[in-house]
This record gives C-alpha cells, structure tokens and sequence, in this order.
C-alpha cells in the first residue's frame, strides 16, 4: 500500500540509521561495482545538510535541544480573530503544515489547485529538500488575556512562569520589536528554507494574525560545535548538555505544577541585542577577553587552555587580582554565582545592513552603523529562576553593556511536542 502523501515519514534512530547503512554496503558489495556506487551515493546523501531530516512529532518539540542549524527565523505574530474555533483551526493546519515542510514536502498539495486561486506553496524552495528544518511554535501572554480580558477563555489556564519580562538596566526596548501572542521559529540548514516556513504559515493566517515582527539570522560555526557571535567569541559553552535527560528536566524542560499542559514543553525567552562592532573592533585584544572571561580564539576560560576546561572563579594572578574579572560576562551569567540557575542558550547573530545611530555613552558619536547584533535565545523551565534573575545581574554589572543594547523582547510558552492526529497545544485548548 502506498503511504499517505500527506504523512511525514518517520525518521530511524541512529542506531536503525547504522545497521541499514551496514546493510547497503553489504548489498554492494554483492551487487558489484553498481551496488557500490549506489551504497557510495546513499551516504552522500546522508551526509547532504539539505536532505537532512528532523523528526517533528515527539515528546518535545523540536528546534530546542535540536542541534543548532545554521539559519533561523523568528516571527511573532499579533491575532486578530475573536473567534476561539479560528485559533484552534489555524493551529491545526500550522501543524500539519509544518510536519509537512520538515520532510522536505511543500506546504500543501500542488496539484488540485485551480489557476484562480493562490498556489498551495509560493514554491522558492521546491526541490531544494528539508535541509534539517524545525518549527517550534510559542504562545505570548497576550494569546491569554488582552487588555485585562479574557480573550479565548484561556486565561484561567495561563501558567505563572509566562510572565512579563521586567525592564532591565540600560533596555532601549522598541516596541515593534517586542511582544506578541503567538510565536514562529524556523531552524534550516539553509536560509530561504527558514524564511520559507514562516511565510507559509503566516500567510495562512491571513485574516486570523498579523505579522508583528520578524528576524532572520544566522551562526558561523561547524554543527555540533560552539557557534561565534559577531564579537568573535564563541557563544553557548557552559550550555547544560542536552544529551543530558536530569538536566534538561531540571532546567528546560516545564513542569505542570499550575499548568498541566505545559509538562513537557519550555519557556522562550528573546531578545534582540544590537552591538556596536565598529566599537568592539577598536577594542584590544587583551581587553575584550576580560571583557568575556574567555580567550577570544581558544574559548578556554581565563587562565585554561581548552574551551570546556571549567570555570574557575577563585583562580587570582601573582597581584592577587581574579583572573577572570568581577564584572567579566563568564563570572556574571556563571551557575556558581547565580544560585545555580541555567538557561539553554540558541542564539543566533543578525545582520540588518546600516542605519543611522547615535551612541548612548561617550564620546556620542552620530554615524552610520551596522544594525548587526545578536538574536538571543534561551530555553528554560521557568523565567523566573532563569533568565530574569542572571540577567538582573548582567544588566548591572557587565562589562559587555558598553557595547550592547537590547532592543527586542519577547517571552513565550513553548508546549511540548505533538502526537500524530493531535496539533501544538492542544491540551491548552481541551476541556
């Protein structure tokens, strides 16, 4: 029987992955040089980012412990309908849709369209494959209540970790760039894949949502290795591991004391933080490592020589001076010295081209800057004990803060993973 065009197909564990891979070289093997170069041919694919697919239904969901691809984009979104069936409706068919686009499928059927109406998938990324492609979706305060009312009958059933982020010293928060009641982040190896995504889902909203704000962006690194941000350095080494099951339950992963559909998922935090590079790269070397903590080409800590050598904060030179300083970003964002707090970070750099900019320190220069910076991303079971109280600390005392300024936020419920013939948040929406 043939399979369901419109089911995604499952994909093997690694372990399936291996023995069929041992399997197909056998075959060649027998089958001579034919079989060999049709076995040669199946690990090319294997090895090609753009066939790469992720599992979309599971547990959580993913593009949270998903090892980072290369490109994301993120999209909030602002409902429009009152209406609690049309909600309900268009996270069924983003559901859908999604698993579809993570196995490489467009977003809809392409044959069966009449020529008067719009095509099922805009279709600039036809053929181009899955490219390891995550949805993860996410629901703002505001999909709760709204202006003090309840919009959808939810709002008994808002957890109490989403809660609204406070201002934080030296925040320049734009309000175009914050907010939102529901949340888009696409994860590709390849960048229109990513934007893809979130243009098929928003544009089947039409009516529903409206786009509040969008961002594309972008990691240098190999996968599986620690990403570097713009200022050069790498970013997200003293991640918990999230090969570790105690770990990501302790610190990413939700529980449902208050809100029993939550179990399972996450809370997003983001935050779009402008740097200043033509600031940062006048900066000598010496100086933005204690700016970090961390050596700017090895990622070692202060005083170590590799990059995951742990931390050590009592370690002092012959002055008897720390090491790595006080208000150093390694020592203010440490577990050691925020009552053992960890966030999952996914962040990813952005670059917006230029604009117009003045300076908020001196000398006040007014010139045209990159409007580059950095699209940061954490995944924890509460922001509460998270990301707000390391940031509290940051915000105060970093020596980083001369060169950033946070200019977006937003906070989101992530729900856990979806089960074939359910959709994301369901639970949110049962009686």
């Amino acid at each position: 029987m043939p399979s369901d065009p419109h089911t995604p197909p499952d994909r093997p564990d690694r372990r399936s992955f291996l023995k069929a891979g041992g399997a197909a070289v056998a075959a060649g093997a027998g089958l001579g040089a034919g079989g060999a170069q049709a076995a040669l041919e199946s690990k090319r694919h294997a090895d090609d980012p753009l066939a790469m697919g992720e599992p979309f239904f599971g547990p959580h969901q993913a593009g949270i412990v998903t090892p980072q691809q290369s490109y994301i984009y993120v999209a909030a979104f602002d409902l429009t309908t009152t209406s609690r069936d049309d909600v309900v409706n268009l996270l069924r068919a983003w559901t859908d849709t999604a698993a579809r686009m993570t196995q490489g499928q467009p977003a809809g059927p392409l044959q069966g369209t009449s020529d008067d109406q719009p095509a099922a998938d805009s279709g600039e990324v036809l053929g181009v494959g899955p490219a390891g492609l995550t949805v993860t979706f996410g629901f703002g305060p505001g999909l709760f209540t709204s202006g003090g009312k309840d919009r959808y009958g939810l709002a008994s059933k808002k957890p109490a970790a989403l809660v609204d982020l406070p201002r934080f010293n030296g925040d320049q928060l734009v309000a175009e760039r914050c907010g939102g009641d529901l949340f888009i982040q696409a994860c590709a190896n390849e960048s229109p894949v990513a934007f893809h995504a979130v243009r098929q889902l928003a544009r089947m909203g039409y009516g529903k949502v409206a786009m509040r704000w969008g961002q594309a962006g972008f990691i240098a690194g190999r996968r599986g290795e620690t990403p570097r941000n713009l200022m050069g350095f790498k970013d997200g080494t003293n991640n918990p591991p999230t090969t570790d099951p105690k770990l990501m339950n302790q610190f990413v992963w939700a529980g449902a004391a208050d809100a029993p559909w939550m179990e399972g998922g996450s809370y997003l935090v983001l935050r779009r933080i402008r740097i200043t590079i033509e600031h940062w790269d006048q900066m000598e070397l010496g100086f933005q490592e204690q700016v970090f903590g961390r050596s700017k080409y090895s990622g070692a800590p202060l005083g170590q020589k590799k990059e995951f050598d742990p931390v050590d904060l009592s370690a002092q030179d012959k002055d008897g001076n720390p090491v790595i300083p006080d208000n150093s970003h390694v020592r203010l964002s440490n577990q050691a010295t925020n009552n053992g707090a960890q966030i999952l970070r996914r962040s990813y750099s952005y670059n917006d081209g230029t604009n117009f900019y003045v300076e908020r320190w001196p000398p006040w220069r007014q010139e045209t800057e990159y409007d580059a910076g950095l699209i940061f991303i954490a995944y924890q079971g509460d922001p509460r004990t998270g990301f707000i109280p390391i940031n509290e600390r940051l915000s105060k005392f970093d020596m980083m803060n001369q060169f950033t300024t946070h200019v977006g936020s937003a906070v989101f419920a992530c729900p856990p993973g979806v089960e074939r013939g359910s959709f994301v948040g369901e639970g949110l929406f049962s009686a």
